[in-house]
């Protein structure tokens, strides 16, 4: 049993503080009392009420814990992450944030500590099913489409999000990069539109954001791209925001005074993006890997609807497992390596690749594999 300490405790921190509880001492840390309240309600746990974003305040806490998690929004996340790698501590992230993890390799190192970044389903479980295979197979392409939606079709966007949103609009102003023949590509993100059906769910839009990250330098894949995955006529409806100016970070002069646009829209968006305790919704991701010589698929389907019992949504369940997952092999001492390690490097090993999966099974997420 590891004494465990979760940042976060919005809907996927949640649900990690709740798997964890099981066989593990945990506390949580968490700026919302009502957020604290709520995962009081299904598990006793130790809770602190502050930001992380004080190092002075979380040094303290910190301080009396084996290992961290971070579930931290993405614009506080490379901050906490180095805090957490700066006190001692090996931590499993799945913060998300912009910058490049491995600026904090060199530090992890120095400070003897093992940070597994990008826990997710995407970045996360896409990111170890691509290091696993590259790593047995010969692989030539791999394309990953993911995405989390409500089943009741609202609109005008027919989206609500599991997460902040404004990380969601932050993939939608960030250049996709994907591998084309080896070398990194940057498109627009909302293009390269194409249709998908899913079994029990039907037709769905998908469109390049940039969700690849380490794999961009960390896996030998000549092509490699990732698309999110929406209900039909989503990007067009984000791209007319963008195309006037809703999703532009730079201050505007008005009325009222200098305002950022992305700020307002973000306010605007958090009720009707808000997902609400009755909310039904399901998380869907396709991974299609190309071998080069033998021209075999082999195709990953993960698929996951909101627990209504355990009260825990399908995104949080689908994130928030993996992370769990990766805690418990930490916990377990079954991974050695130091410094910044993600998920496709840590899936390079069989066993933790095959303990993540079925950490994923036993939970009753479905992951289908089929060969052609």
């Amino acid at each position: 049993m590891a004494n465990i300490l979760v940042l976060g405790c919005g809907l996927v921190g949640r649900t990690i503080v709740k798997d964890l509880a099981k066989n593990h001492k945990v506390a949580v840390v968490d700026i919302s009392k009502e957020n604290l309240e709520e995962v009081r309600k299904f598990v006793s746990v130790d809770t602190y009420i502050g930001s992380v974003d004080d190092k002075n305040f979380l040094s303290e806490i910190v301080k009396n814990f084996d290992l961290v998690v971070s579930a931290v929004p993405g614009f506080l996340g490379f901050r906490v992450l180095k805090s957490v790698i700066e006190f001692d501590k090996n931590v499993v992230d799945i913060a998300f944030f912009p910058e490049n993890p491995f600026e904090l390799d060199e530090l992890a190192k120095q400070n003897n500590v093992t940070a597994v970044v990008d826990c997710g389903i995407a970045p996360g479980l896409s990111h170890m099913i691509i290091g696993y295979h590259s790593s047995i197979a010969d692989i030539e392409e791999a394309t990953i489409y993911v995405g989390g939606l409500p089943f009741e079709r609202t609109l005008p966007f027919e989206y609500k999000a599991p997460f902040s949103p404004v990380d969601v609009l932050e993939e939608y102003i960030r250049p996709a990069r994907f591998l084309h023949n080896g070398k990194i590509i940057q498109r627009e993100p909302l293009t390269e539109l194409e249709l998908l059906n899913f079994k029990g769910i039907g037709t769905l839009e998908a469109f390049l954001t940039d969700g690849l990250r380490t794999l961009l330098s960390t896996v030998n894949v000549p092509y490699l791209k990732e698309k999110t995955l929406r209900y039909p006529g989503y990007a067009q409806k984000i791209k007319l925001l963008k195309d006037c100016g809703f999703l532009s970070t730079e201050p505007i002069e008005t009325k009222s005074g200098n305002v950022v646009p992305m700020h307002i829209t973000e306010k605007l968006l958090l009720s009707q993006w808000k997902l609400s305790p009755e909310d039904e919704e399901f998380t869907i991701m396709r991974i299609v890997l190309k071998e080069k010589n033998t021209k075999k698929k082999t195709i990953y389907e993960i698929f996951d609807r909101t627990d209504t019992v355990g009260k825990d949504y399908s995104m949080g369940r689908t994130t928030g497992f993996v992370a769990c997952a990766v805690v418990n092999l930490l916990a377990k001492g079954k991974i050695a390596r130091k410094g910044i390690i993600p998920p496709e490097i840590l899936a390079r090993d069989k066993d933790c690749f095959d303990f993540t999966i079925n950490y994923l099974k036993e939970r009753k997420v479905q992951i289908q594999v089929f060969e052609e």
